[in-house]
């Protein structure tokens, strides 16, 4: 029994290690004119695959990757979605996936804790619909960063959105 606690243990310590070393949040810092050439060409980048990218009045761009079905959510609604956050050079600083029971994530939307742009960029996703959005600094965590997340620095989400409930 002290056995397979202890080996429950070792493998739950080699599991955080090996999940620590996929979310590769460094990053270096930039300045705002480098920032907005990057994502600059990153969407001319997308573009020229093919994908049509749109944004939003705040100014967050979006490919919608799968289309959805139904209403699209308002403030005040309560979403649950799964997402992978990305930097520009593709190195993973957030997901769902690792950091969720479930690897879903519920939250209302319009909650003054969540970055402006995440909020912003809800608003274009129904139910089953998954979602591409580019977030600029200016509408995530600007000249200060947060955490992992360096300042200047422009934010990728993949998002599916799971549900939508009404307030």
């Amino acid at each position: 029994m002290k056995s397979k606690m202890l080996m429950s243990v070792w493998i739950g310590i080699v599991f955080s290690m090996f999940l620590s070393s996929c979310l590769d949040s460094e990053e270096p810092s930039q300045s705002l004119a480098d920032e907005a050439a990057k994502l600059h060409q990153y969407i001319t980048g997308l573009e020229s695959e093919g994908h049509d990218v749109d944004t939003t009045a705040l100014g967050v761009y979006y490919v919608t990757m799968e289309e959805g079905t139904g209403d699209y959510p308002e403030f005040g609604d309560t979403l649950t979605v799964t997402y992978s956050g990305y930097f520009i050079n593709g190195n993973i600083f957030d997901t769902s996936k690792y950091s969720e029971t479930d690897s879903t994530w519920t939250f209302e939307l319009g909650d003054d804790r969540i970055i402006s742009g995440w909020n912003d960029g809800m608003k274009v996703i129904n139910k089953d619909a998954k979602v591409q959005l580019m977030i600029p600094s200016t509408l995530a965590y600007g000249e200060d960063g947060y955490g992992s997340v360096p300042p200047n620095n422009s934010l990728i989400f993949v998002v599916r959105m799971v549900d939508i409930k009404k307030q």
